[in-house]
């Protein structure tokens, strides 16, 4: 039999080396919020393929008028997407006039959106307090639906923990890519970590449920071993379930889908693969350190090393 749970803390040294990097970033240079976290403008032109500019000279463009802070994203068809300070209508035109005259085409403006900071703020806070709520029901729910074993609240402890964990995983992938690929914290980044933290918890509660299961039949057998055994029983359910429904139409999209959703699809790529990983490698491996309090034995080998 595999045994994935003797191996658990080379597990949670490579989340360790998957979320820190991250973080150190976010703590540096901060998260790149786009316009609907920190408000301005959002302008989606489209030019004639043989005349669209390069996001530099747009840039150019921007700068000369005096306005700063400006990125742009290119997409099929000579689409240009471009996120700045807030506009009014006044400047837009002004920008608008400008494009025509200086690129010597006219342009189709598909999108102009003016979102404020506030609006950006409440979503966060919205999405936050749902978060908690819902973490706070899945301990509830966890807790009532294994009464029948001992500590049933570690349980729903041990699945949001690794829900956390999916979490700073997603984070941490969209702060090296917005400091190294540009990449911005939007509104479909926090659709992607939403869904990440919702198909996080049901692999997790798979997992323990066959637990539970086998607490009843195999009484014997040390809490270890019978989680080790309860995860291999499990394993090529949550690997098959989650590769056929999810990650090869993810993998998909982000090599052949558009530019505007290849951020989008590789956040949910790569935060579902973390949802599968952390049930199997985090989730219950914890359970077993709570269990048995091996947090006791960490510092003492230590100092039975040095006498």
């Amino acid at each position: 039999m595999l045994n994935i749970l003797g191996k658990r803390y080379i597990f949670f040294s490579i989340s360790l080396f998957l979320i820190v990097p991250g973080l150190i970033i976010m703590l540096v240079w901060g998260l790149p919020l786009a316009i609907d976290f920190t408000g301005g403008s959002i302008l989606e032109v489209q030019f004639s393929l043989n005349k669209a500019p390069q996001p530099a000279e747009i840039v150019n463009l921007y700068n000369d008028l005096g306005v700063t802070d400006v990125q742009v994203q290119t997409a099929a068809d000579g689409i240009r997407i471009i996120r700045s300070r807030e506009l009014d209508d006044a400047k837009r035109n002004e920008i608008l006039q400008e494009i025509n005259s200086r690129f010597n085409d006219t342009v189709t403006v598909l999108r102009f959106d003016t979102v404020g900071a506030t609006i950006g703020q409440e979503v966060t806070n919205r999405a936050g307090l749902a978060v908690a709520v819902a973490a706070l029901g899945v301990i509830i729910y966890i807790t009532f639906a294994f009464r029948g074993i001992q500590h049933a609240f570690r349980y729903g402890v041990c699945a949001i923990i690794a829900m956390i964990h999916d979490g700073l995983v997603v984070l941490s992938l969209s702060a090296i890519g917005g400091h190294f690929l540009g990449w911005q914290v939007d509104s479909l980044f926090l659709t992607a970590l939403l869904t990440v933290i919702g198909f996080s918890v049901q692999d997790k509660i798979v997992v323990f449920d066959r637990i539970r299961e086998n607490s009843n039949i195999y009484r014997k057998l040390s809490f270890e071993k019978l989680a080790n055994h309860s995860i291999v029983q499990t394993l090529q359910r949550s690997i098959n379930t989650q590769l056929m429904t999810s990650e090869f139409m993810l993998l998909a999209l982000a090599l052949l889908g558009g530019v505007t959703l290849r951020e989008f699809a590789i956040i949910l790529l790569v935060g579902l693969f973390m949802g599968t990983y952390s049930s199997i490698f985090i989730a219950a491996p914890f359970l077993v350190v709570w269990e048995n309090k091996e947090w006791k034995n960490w510092f003492r080998k230590n100092k039975t090393a040095a006498v």
